[in-house]
C-alpha cells in the first residue's frame, strides 16, 4: 500500500476489530445502564455521577476487555483466515507483536487502577484477566467448557457490579438466567456457521461433536428454558413497566426461533443469530427507557 495515510488507517482499523472495540463500547452502555437502573438501589443520579470508584470499576472493565478481545484473536487468527476473512486481511496490515504488547498495556493499566480503588478490585480483575487468556488458550477448544466459559465471561462484569452494590433479588436470578440463556443459544448458532473450520483446527464444539439433529434440539431446548425464563420474570414483575413488554416480546422471539429451526426456513441459522443479537440491543435500550421512566416519573 502506497498511500502511508491509507496503510496508517488500515493499521488502526485492524487494531480495533481485534480489540473488538465496537463491542466493547456497547457492553460499556450497557454496564452503565444496568448499574444505574438495576443493581444501584440508594444512590441518586448525582450520587452515582460522581461515584469515582464505580467508573473506575467500569473503565477497568473496558480496559480488560479490549485486552481479552486481542488475546482471544491472537490465538483464534488461524481459523479467523477462514471464517472472518475480511478482518483478518486488515489485521495483516499490523504485525502480531503490537497486538501483543496492547494487550500487556491495556492489563497492566487496568490492574494498577484498580489496585488503586482497592485489593479486592485489583483481584476481581486479576481473575478476570487470567480466566480470558485461559479461555483463549485452552478452554475454547474444550467441549461445552467453551461456550459455557465464554458466556460466563460476558456476564462477568455485571456479577461485579452486582457484588459491588450487594443486590440481589429474583427478578435479578431471573434475568440474569435469561441472558445467559441467550448468549449460550448466541454462541452455539455461530458455532454451527463456523462448524468446518472450528473441526479442521481442533475446536471441539457441539455443532461438530454431534450431529445437526442433536444440536438443533439442544437449541429448541434452551429456546424453551428462555421463554419459561421470560415467564417467569413477567410473573414476578407483572405487566406494567416497559421491561415487563419486553420480556412478554422475548417470548414471542423465541418462539420464532424455535418455529424457524423446526421448518428448516432457508438461512434460519443467520436469522436467528442476528434476531437474537438485536433483540439483546433492543434490551439494553428497554432498561434504559424503564430506568428513565421509573426514575423521573
Amino acid at each position: 500500500m502506497r498511500n502511508p495515510f491509507l496503510y496508517r488507517l488500515s493499521q488502526f482499523v485492524a487494531f480495533l476489530m481485534g480489540a473488538k472495540v465496537f463491542l466493547t463500547i456497547l457492553l460499556t452502555f450497557a454496564l452503565y445502564v444496568s448499574t444505574f437502573f438495576l443493581f444501584n438501589q440508594d444512590e441518586s443520579l448525582r450520587e452515582f455521577v460522581f461515584d469515582v470508584r464505580v467508573h473506575g470499576i467500569i473503565f477497568c472493565t473496558i480496559l480488560s476487555v479490549l485486552a481479552g478481545g486481542i488475546i482471544n484473536q491472537f490465538y483464534d487468527r488461524e481459523k479467523d483466515q477462514i471464517t472472518k476473512p475480511f478482518r483478518t486481511k486488515l489485521q495483516s496490515f499490523l504485525k502480531q507483536k503490537y497486538f501483543l504488547y496492547a494487550y500487556l498495556v491495556l492489563n497492566l493499566f487496568s490492574l494498577t487502577i484498580a489496585a488503586i480503588i482497592s485489593e479486592r478490585v485489583f483481584l476481581f480483575f486479576l481473575v478476570y484477566q487470567f480466566l480470558m487468556w485461559f479461555y483463549s488458550h485452552k478452554l475454547s477448544k474444550k467441549l461445552i467448557l467453551n461456550n459455557i466459559t465464554f458466556v460466563g465471561l460476558s456476564l462477568y462484569p455485571f456479577f461485579g457490579m452486582l457484588v459491588y452494590y450487594r443486590t440481589l433479588s429474583w427478578y435479578i436470578i431471573l434475568m440474569s438466567v435469561f441472558i445467559f440463556l441467550m448468549l449460550l443459544i448466541i454462541d452455539i448458532i455461530k458455532d454451527t456457521l463456523t462448524k468446518n473450520a472450528d473441526k479442521i483446527f481442533g475446536y471441539a464444539t457441539i455443532p461438530n461433536s454431534f450431529s445437526s439433529k442433536t444440536t438443533n434440539l439442544l437449541l429448541i431446548i434452551f429456546l424453551i428454558f428462555a421463554q419459561v425464563t421470560s415467564g417467569l420474570i413477567i410473573f414476578v414483575k407483572g405487566l406494567s413497566s416497559i421491561m415487563s413488554y419486553y420480556f412478554a416480546g422475548s417470548i414471542l422471539i423465541q418462539i420464532l426461533g424455535v418455529i424457524f429451526m423446526i421448518n428448516k426456513v432457508k438461512n434460519w441459522k443467520f436469522i436467528n443469530l442476528n434476531m437474537l443479537r438485536i433483540w439483546i440491543f433492543i434490551g439494553i435500550f428497554a432498561m434504559l427507557a424503564n430506568g428513565i421512566k421509573s426514575y423521573f416519573y
